[in-house]
Order: C-alpha cells, then sequence, then structure tokens
C-alpha cells in the first residue's frame, strides 16, 4: 500500500470518527431537548387538567366535566383525556377511539414509548383523601418526524463531506508523496551503483530538509567508495605478501608438529618402560611368596616320589618271589616267604595308601601349572599390548592366586562377582591394575583385616569395586594418590609409579578410576570399563 494510499485513508478515517462523534452528539441533543420539552408540556398539561376538574369531580358535576375534556383536547398532539372518579368510574373521556379502549399504562420517558402515544395522569385529592384521577395522552409522530428528518440530513451531510475530505486527502497525498516518489527513484539510482546522483531542493519544509539531508549522504556514499576502491587495491597487495608469509608461518608449524611428534612417541615409549618397570617391580615383590608357593606342593611331590620308589623296590622283591613260586610249583617254603614278605612290607596298606599319594601328587602338580600359568599371563608383554575378549571375573580371580601369598596372612578376601558380559581390552594391562589396588589395599591393613572385591554391570559399563577396613587415606592426599612419583608409604617402599599407571591404563581404555576414603575406617578404590566388543580408541566415552 502506497505512501497516498495511506494519507487518503488516514485523514477520512480521522474525519469519519470526527463526524461520527458530531452528529451522535448533535442528534442525542436533538431528542433529548425535544422529548423533556414534551414530558414538561404533557406533566403541564395534565396538571392544569386536574386541576380545572377538581371541583367539578368533588361535585360529581359530570356536565362540566365533559366540557373540561373537550376544552382540554382542543391542545395540539392531544390524542385522548379522561377523568375516573375514586373507584376508577369514567366520569367523562373523550379523543381517539383506539387509545381510549387500550388498558392506561403511564409512561416515564418519551424514548420507551412504543404505541406513538405518550400517556400520564395526575390524581386529584383534597386533605390527602383521593376523590379521582385524570388521564392524557399525546401523540409523540410530529417530533419523532423532526428527528428522523434530522437525521437524514445529518448523514446527507457527512457524505458530502467525506467526498470533499477524500479530495482533500487525495490532493494533500499527492503533493506530499511526489517529492518522495523523487527521493524514492534516486535511492534505486544509487542502489545500483550511480553515486551521482543528486535530488532538486523545492521550498523549507520537512521535504526540503530530507533532500538536503539525501544529497549529503550521496556525496558521503561517494567519498566511502573512494576511500574503500583505495583499501582494497592496498589489501590486494598485501593478499600478495601475506600469503608468503603464510607459506613461511606454515612451514615454521609443520616442522615443529613434527618435532612434536617425536617428542610425543618418545613420551609413549618412556610411558611403556615405566608401566613394564612397574610391572617388574610387582613381579620381583611377589617373587618370594611365588618361590615358595611352588616349593610347599614340590616337597610334598618329591616325598611322594620317594614313597613310591621304596613301593615299588618291595613289590619287585615280592613279585619276583611270586615267579620263584609259580617256577617251583608253589613249593610250601617260597609260599611261606611271599607270605612272611606281605606281612612285613604291609602289602594292604601299600594298595590303600598308593591311590592318595597319587592323587596328592597330581593336586600338587595342578596347583604348580595354575600358579606358573598366571604368573606367565601377568608378566608376558606381548599380551600387554594386545586387546582381545576376556572376562573380568577371571582376570580378578588370576590375580588373586597371583596375590594370595602375600593376603592370606593377614586379610581375607570376600568376592562378589556378578554375572557380567565379556568386553574387549587388555587383559595383562587390566590385572597389573588389579594387582596394584589390590596390594595396596592390603598394605593399608595393618594386622587382620577383609578385602571385598565385587563387580556389577550397566547397560554401558562394568563396575570393579575394591573395598579394604585399613587405615584409610587423608582428604589432603586423595588428590595426589594418581600423580607420578607420590606415594604415601615409608621411602624406599614404593616407587610412587603404581597408581599414575594404572590410572593411565583406565583412560587409554577410554574407562574411568576413583576413590572414597575415610580415615581408620578403610578405601574403596571403583574401576568403570565401558563394555565394548571391538577396539576403538575414539569412540567410546567412559562413564
Amino acid at each position: 500500500m502506497s505512501l497516498r494510499i495511506k494519507t487518503i485513508l488516514g485523514v477520512a478515517l480521522i474525519e469519519a470518527v470526527l463526524l461520527v462523534l458530531l452528529i451522535s452528539m448533535t442528534l442525542n441533543y436533538l431528542r433529548t431537548t425535544n422529548y423533556d420539552s414534551l414530558e414538561k408540556r404533557a406533566l403541564t398539561t395534565v396538571t392544569l387538567f386536574s386541576t380545572t376538574t377538581k371541583d367539578a369531580i368533588l361535585s360529581y358535576d359530570l356536565a362540566s366535566l365533559e366540557a373540561f375534556v373537550g376544552e382540554v383536547l382542543k391542545n395540539p398532539d392531544l390524542s385522548y383525556a379522561r377523568v375516573l372518579g375514586p373507584n376508577n368510574e369514567i366520569f367523562a373521556q373523550a379523543g381517539n377511539a383506539a387509545a381510549l379502549k387500550k388498558t392506561f399504562q403511564q409512561d416515564d420517558q418519551v424514548e420507551l414509548v412504543s404505541d406513538g402515544i405518550f400517556d400520564i395522569a395526575a390524581d386529584v385529592s383534597e386533605s390527602g383523601v383521593l376523590y379521582g384521577r385524570v388521564e392524557i395522552g399525546l401523540e409523540i409522530e410530529s417530533i419523532t418526524q423532526v428527528i428522523a428528518e434530522a437525521e437524514q440530513r445529518s448523514i446527507s451531510i457527512a457524505a458530502i463531506e467525506m467526498l470533499l475530505v477524500a479530495l482533500f486527502s487525495f490532493a494533500l497525498g499527492t503533493y506530499l508523496t511526489k517529492q518522495l516518489k523523487v527521493l524514492v527513484d534516486a535511492t534505486k539510482t544509487i542502489a545500483v551503483g550511480k553515486l551521482d546522483m543528486k535530488v532538486p531542493v523545492k521550498g523549507n519544509d520537512e521535504l526540503a530538509t530530507v533532500s538536503k539531508a539525501f544529497n549529503a549522504m550521496t556525496e558521503n556514499l561517494a567519498t566511502a567508495s573512494a576511500r574503500r576502491d583505495l583499501f582494497e587495491s592496498k589489501l590486494k597487495e598485501l593478499n600478495q605478501t601475506l600469503e608468503e608469509r603464510v607459506e613461511q608461518r606454515t612451514k615454521i608449524i609443520i616442522d615443529k608438529n613434527k618435532k612434536l611428534e617425536q617428542i610425543n612417541e618418545q613420551m609413549k615409549n618412556t610411558q611403556l618402560q615405566l608401566v613394564q618397570s612397574d610391572k617388574m617391580a610387582s613381579v620381583g615383590l611377589l617373587a618370594a611368596g611365588v618361590a615358595h608357593e611352588i616349593n610347599n606342593p614340590m616337597s610334598f611331590i618329591i616325598s611322594n616320589i620317594n614313597t613310591l620308589e621304596e613301593y615299588t623296590k618291595k613289590l619287585q622283591t615280592l613279585l619276583s618271589k611270586y615267579e620263584q613260586l609259580f617256577e617251583q610249583h608253589a613249593e610250601d617254603s617260597v609260599i611261606k616267604q611271599i607270605n612272611d614278605i606281605q606281612k612285613d612290607i604291609n602289602l594292604s596298606f601299600i594298595y590303600e595308601d598308593l591311590p592318595s599319594l597319587l592323587k596328592d601328587t597330581k593336586d600338587g602338580t595342578e596347583r604348580i601349572k595354575d600358579i606358573v600359568k598366571g604368573l606367565k599371563d601377568f608378566s608376558h608383554t606381548d599380551k600387554e599390548s594386545s586387546y582381545s575378549l576376556c572376562n573380568l571375573n577371571d582376570c580378578i580371580e588370576t590375580t588373586l592366586k597371583v596375590a594370595n601369598n602375600q593376603l592370606k596372612y593377614h586379610c581375607k578376601i570376600i568376592t562378589s562377582l556378578s554375572k557380567i558380559p565379556d568386553i574387549y581390552c587388555a587383559q595383562g594391562q587390566i590385572q597389573q591394575v588389579l594387582l596394584n589396588l589390590i596390594i595396596n589395599a592390603s598394605h593399608a591393613i595393618k594386622e587382620k583385616g577383609i578385602i571385598e572385591v565385587k563387580t556389577s554391570a550397566t547397560k554401558s559399563h562394568i563396575k570393579i569395586h575394591i573395598k579394604d577396613n585399613g587405615s584409610g587415606i587423608p582428604a589432603d592426599q586423595i588428590e595426589k594418590l594418581f600423580d607420578p612419583f607420590y606415594t604415601t608409604k615409608p621411602l624406599g617402599e614404593g616407587t610412587g609409579l603404581g597408581l599414575a599407571i594404572s590410572y593411565g591404563i583406565i583412560e587409554e581404555h577410554k574407562g574411568t578410576i576413583s576413590v572414597k576414603s575415610q580415615v581408620g575406617r578403610g578405601t574403596i578404590f571403583t574401576v568403570s570399563l565401558p563394555i565394548q566388543t571391538n577396539r576403538k580408541t575414539n569412540s567410546t566415552v567412559a562413564n
């Protein structure tokens, strides 16, 4: 919608509102004035009529009342008149027959009259005693016609006024928008890049001021455009030199990145050496216990083998005698010797003891096999760096076997291993973390204590809880536990690398390791590992 149309509509709307208000107020005043005048006239007429007929009503002079009724009907616009006695009996009446037949109902306001006649009455009384009543009706048709004519004339005047206003608005809108159209055309010309456009200035009104400002703006734009062109040319020159600078800086950055990669590779190798060093330290710490553990079953294996050798010799002697017996056709002397030998070597006892000896020997060798296998699985470096599907419950059981010699004398192990799925991990590294945490828990227990190992699984993670009832860790030391070379053990008893390396291993598996502790009550380490069935180094996020 154009500004000219908006101007026309705006002025016309304002004029229409003002005309409606003016006509409404004028017609309302006209109605009010005429209605009030009619009501006052009716009240005056009925009052005079009641006063005139008072004596005739008191004396029951019906002839005079008929005369008074006829006389009052001479007033213009009076439709009927009626005189009633004290019991509403009609003394005299005249006028419009249809109006006289209707039941009288007094009207209070002219605008509420629906039958065209304003009905009013007045009582006739003396000393407080009611002797009768007079009733009259005034026709209001003449007043309503005058008001209707006024409304029609007002509407006609309003229509003419609106037409004149529309013409005036059109002329005013055309005048106001003419210069604006010039400004719009000039703006479009500038938009296509022609900055030498000048708008003619006419008069001293606001439009002239806008035109002057527009011309000043075009001059500023032309100046700014010239500066921009100059800056662009300089910028092109800078870009050419900048490319050379970027190439030089890029070369420097590439060289630094290569150095950083070399340093990173060195750090990884150092970390692997630290992991292996910590593992060797742990293995060395357990070497004496493992040797003792192996020697125990070996001792009774050797003893059983010696006993079996003696039994074998005796059995060989007996068998040789049996052979002589058969050779000599069971001579009595040989049979006697065989019987003596059987009694001497207690052959029945040998038969009973031989199976148990063999069973003990077998159990001992199995124990040696399990211990050696556990130690082998833990110590091999090639398995640490290889990921495979394994069950963490099996890792826990293997680690407990390896650490059994250090734990069994002052720690009671309680395991609560839930059914958990297999996950993809480096089994040797996880066992190293578990061994470190379990050995640390045993060191926190001074005399007799309990270590609880528990596993649980959620939809996305497996959690391992290692709890002890040892001395606990002070709150100010918990934040430093995973720092390299930090240890709470006495000098010479700890390297300070165990928990730091364990933290790195769990972080490499995209998991978390946390600790809660209370001094004098114990510590809980919680290891959380994501459930994954293949190696995902980047996509898996720890819980």
